[in-house]
């Protein structure tokens, strides 16, 4: 995928969301932001959008709730995913949750060179269309 691609992160701690975008348009990529599930779901339904990191812990909709609504979309139902927390007490059940919709669970700190990595793999799964 070229790195025109587009890229949505959503989290609500303003700063990561800004390091984040920051980063990953430095390597090239279009980056969407979004500070909150709702806004995060609106902004990838309202363009291209070729892979998202997002939080697990926000308020009112977090990660795994935002994912599900994300699937039931024709659109985002292979959309390449990673959900990305600093929550290390995530249950098993949880992360069995994610891997079954299709998405990646990664734990924070994530250093930015693993962000440019993280970002290189979504682009490349394979697209089931």
């Amino acid at each position: 995928m070229p790195s025109t691609a587009t890229i949505l992160v959503v989290d609500d701690d303003q700063g990561v969301t800004e390091t984040f975008a920051r980063t990953l348009r430095l390597e090239g990529y279009e980056v969407k932001t979004a500070l909150s599930a709702e806004m995060g779901l609106r902004e990838a339904l309202s363009g291209p959008t070729d892979a998202i990191i997002l939080d697990l812990r926000m308020p009112l909709i977090n990660g795994l709730g935002f994912l599900y609504r994300l699937r039931s979309t024709d659109r985002h139902r292979d959309t390449p995913v990673a959900i990305v927390t600093g929550d290390y007490d995530v249950e098993d059940c949880l992360a069995t949750e994610v891997r079954e919709l299709g998405a990646r669970l990664l734990f924070k700190p994530l250093w930015l060179e693993d962000l440019v990595d993280l970002t290189r793999a979504l682009l490349n799964e394979p697209r089931h269309l």
